[in-house]
């Protein structure tokens, strides 16, 4: 494993070109040192301006694909969880159509899905909902998400390559991604791709032209990472997790984890640009507490908490794209207005995050980030969903710790209520069997059963509390 090479906030600066002492107005017209670009006459779709439905002032900021020369949206859809009818888990594909029209009027170009995302369907949905329009004012990035052991041979994998094509209605992929390297180690990785020639057949498909720009997400074992960048291959891009707080404490907060420093450095240094997911750790980062919220809004009163986890991940020149799934009108506004021109975090708001960051990474959370990839539970637990709750009580210091606490019965009704509210009682911890069938599929690898039986006994024990 190559030596980490960390790098202070002083350094994030110099990434961004700037002084220590640089003003917002500077940091504002570093848009060259960026290679931040907007769009123009030329790139307004069906007619439509970026201001031609919001008052927002204006546009959208772009990134240069350093390798094929496009002109990349700095926010990237994330189509992992799109709105589903009421009730159901099925996919309401009127609403993605008026999600993907709204983001298409509005400058976004870049969308992630795959196959893993609902057995198909986000492929599916995402190609009825984006196929009307040319096909050289989008970009599509799917992946090779053959993690099962019977999708793993040459001719399932290629049959999941072939699908995902159908599903997304195109003859050519823009982003293609060996999904999630790193799960499972380096015999995982060999079984998935190189024993089975899936890696060379993919390398050859980038040559005939079907596959544009080649590259792989990154989650768990940092030995494949680092493998993967040692070998004679050009990868185009690579899609790691970054937020302000995975920046330095990704490992505190798991050991099993990657900063995110050392990651986005290794790429830099071989001019391999970065896609960020997770650009607000699960959705925590747009739900930090009132303590630490308020010293964000006392900064911007007018922003949301999540705009500054969106402006951080922006605000790093080798960045291509930052993903966020935007399952509601509203999220899909706020991200749009955010990006409309990115507006670079500047040093002292660096310096206020990384002390969030450091604050934050100390709570006793479960590093869940709600990908849902441990789902479905074959005894039909929602695993995100109490991990959510338990890490919501945690942020809000709402999670009963004090037996001597005068109100301690109090607090243990007020939270037990909450949770019987939050996740139906079949669906609740104290239903898990501990089978490990979880386990493999975690990115994060966290040790969901005992996580669970964590959980069980701790209600087990405020509810004899109100006996």
């Amino acid at each position: 494993m190559s030596k980490r090479k960390m790098i202070d906030r002083r350094i994030f600066l110099k990434k961004l070109g700037l002084g220590a002492l640089t003003t917002a107005a500077t940091l504002s017209a570093a848009g060259s040192l960026l290679s931040f670009t907007t769009m123009d006459e030329d790139d307004k779709l069906n007619g439509k301006s970026p201001r031609s439905v919001d008052d927002w002032t204006g546009s959208l900021t772009y990134r240069i694909n350093r390798h094929t020369g496009d002109k990349v949206s700095l926010l990237g859809y994330g189509c992992m969880r799109w709105p589903t009818k009421k009730g159901t888990d099925q996919i309401d594909q009127e609403k993605v159509n008026q999600l993907v029209d709204y983001a298409m009027a509005h400058g976004v170009n870049y969308y992630d899905t795959a196959p893993a995302y609902g057995d198909g369907a986000s492929e599916t949905a995402l190609g009825i909902a984006i196929h009307k329009y040319p096909r050289n004012k989008y970009c599509i990035a799917t992946k090779m998400s053959n993690f099962a052991p019977q999708d793993q041979s040459k001719e399932a994998s290629l049959a999941m390559y072939n699908a995902s094509k159908r599903r997304l209605q195109v003859d050519y992929i823009d982003y293609y991604l060996l999904h999630a390297i790193g799960m499972g180690g380096m015999d995982s990785f060999k079984a998935r791709f190189i024993n089975n020639g899936l890696l060379d057949f993919l390398l050859n498909e980038r040559k005939e032209g079907h596959i544009r720009n080649l590259g792989f997400s990154y989650h768990g074992d940092v030995e494949v990472f680092d493998y993967l960048l040692k070998q004679d291959i050009k990868w185009d891009f690579v899609q790691i997790e970054l937020n302000y707080v995975d920046w330095k404490y990704a490992k505190q907060m798991n050991p099993r984890n990657t900063d995110a420093e050392y990651l986005y450095n290794e790429l830099e240094k071989r001019g391999i640009q970065a896609i960020i997911m997770e650009p607000l750790l699960g959705g925590r980062l747009a739900k930090i507490n009132e303590h630490l919220g308020s010293r964000l809004k006392a900064q911007r009163p007018n922003d949301s908490i999540a705009s500054w986890a969106f402006r951080y991940a922006g605000s790093l020149p080798n960045v291509l794209t930052v993903l966020s799934g935007m399952t509601y009108m509203e999220h899909l506004q706020d991200n749009l207005h955010i990006y409309s021109p990115l507006d670079p975090c500047t040093s002292s708001e660096l310096s206020l995050l990384e002390n969030v960051a450091k604050i934050y990474s100390s709570y006793p959370m479960i590093p869940c980030t709600g990908c849902h990839y441990c789902m479905p539970c074959p005894f039909g637990l929602d695993i995100p969903a109490n991990f959510a709750y338990y890490n919501k009580c945690v942020n809000d210091g709402t999670l009963p710790t004090d037996p001597l606490s005068p109100n301690y019965k109090q607090q243990v009704r007020i939270f037990l209520d909450g949770y019987n509210r939050s996740v139906p009682e079949k669906k609740q911890a104290l239903n898990c069997a501990e089978c490990g069938n979880c386990l493999s599929h975690c990115p994060q690898h966290i040790q969901i059963p005992t996580q669970m039986k964590r959980l069980s006994n701790m209600m087990g024990e405020m509810k004899k509390v109100l006996v």
